[in-house]
């Protein structure tokens, strides 16, 4: 395995990609056979932000493993007393076989990984949300094929998720394209960049618009996220006027292809980010698209840990 951690994916090839998405098909299929994989290990789930999928998905998963998860907020670790993110890493590297972190900076899980000797996932962070975008190309794949030219449409903040899309896009030769309104709101121009360079070997393409009809025109993956995240609540109020234009209706949801699917990563805020309409639409896969997040997250451990 030539990646040891999975900060985001970057850091992984457009082989390694593949391999995952097809060992969480295989995993989903039969999980049976993978129920001892991991027996006798222990993951480590580290949070400063709260969380439901990611919390049950990697808890249960690794229980379905053979293994075990070991939950911890901020206030359980000496974090909180000044023990610094080096020494925890380093300490918790000879209890455990793997550590998760949910995060709000980028830079925590990567000082995470920097200094731990067993694999590190970003359940979340600031900057990427790996485990998601692996998930999404999962569900897209099994909803429509092939994901080689498959058009994509992510409309709102270009945050995190748009981030790991991209560099998903770019390892599967997706075309994505982000719909935002620019400035504050744009996707981080490295990651942009790295997700073009990246692309040139696959044939994707990345591109980022300020108009959300040409962002889902034709488009076969409608995606949206929330448009305030952990930690912005202060700039609610400014958030939803900036981004009204975005709101994934269903007169918006009718540009996509006629077969299109919608896609979430939720928690979903209904008559904001997208209506009922389109959120209850037949052709909304959020719940599979949540379920996977399962099979993918057991993937990932397998993968790192097994």
């Amino acid at each position: 395995m030539p990646y040891k951690h999975l900060t985001g994916l970057d850091q992984i090839n457009a082989e390694e990609m593949t391999q995952l998405l097809e060992l969480s098909a295989k995993i989903k299929a039969d999980p049976d056979a993978y129920r001892t994989r991991l027996a006798g290990k222990s993951l480590a789930m580290i949070f400063q932000k709260p969380s439901t999928r990611t919390r049950v998905s990697f808890q249960v998963g690794i229980y379905q493993l053979g293994g075990q998860a070991l939950v911890m907020g901020q206030n359980d670790l000496q974090l909180g007393r000044g023990e610094t993110l080096a020494d925890t890493a380093r300490v918790m590297s000879r209890y455990v076989h793997g550590i998760m972190a949910r995060v709000f900076a980028h830079s925590d899980v990567v000082e995470l990984a920097t200094h731990a000797t067993v694999p590190v996932i970003n359940g979340l962070s600031d900057l990427l949300h790996p485990c998601q975008a692996i998930c999404d190309y999962l569900t897209m794949k099994e909803h429509l094929g092939d994901l080689s030219g498959l058009r994509v449409a992510y409309l709102g903040d270009g945050n995190n998720v748009a981030h790991s899309l991209a560099y998903g896009a770019a390892r599967l030769g997706v075309s994505l394209v982000i719909g935002t309104p620019g400035g504050r709101y744009a996707p981080d121009e490295a990651v942009i960049a790295r997700a073009r360079e990246d692309a040139k070997a696959t044939g994707a393409s990345i591109d980022v618009v300020e108009d959300p009809r040409e962002a889902v025109a034709g488009a076969r993956v409608v995606y949206t996220d929330v448009w305030t995240s952990m930690g912005q609540e202060a700039e609610n109020e400014r958030r939803l006027a900036d981004l009204h234009a975005f709101q994934l209706t269903g007169e918006l949801f009718a540009q996509a292809d006629k077969d299109a699917i919608f896609m979430h990563c939720l928690p979903a805020h209904r008559g904001e980010e997208v209506t009922d309409e389109v959120a209850d639409h037949e052709r909304s896969v959020i719940f599979d698209q949540a379920e996977n997040r399962l099979h993918t997250q057991k993937a990932l451990l397998v993968t790192l840990m097994g």
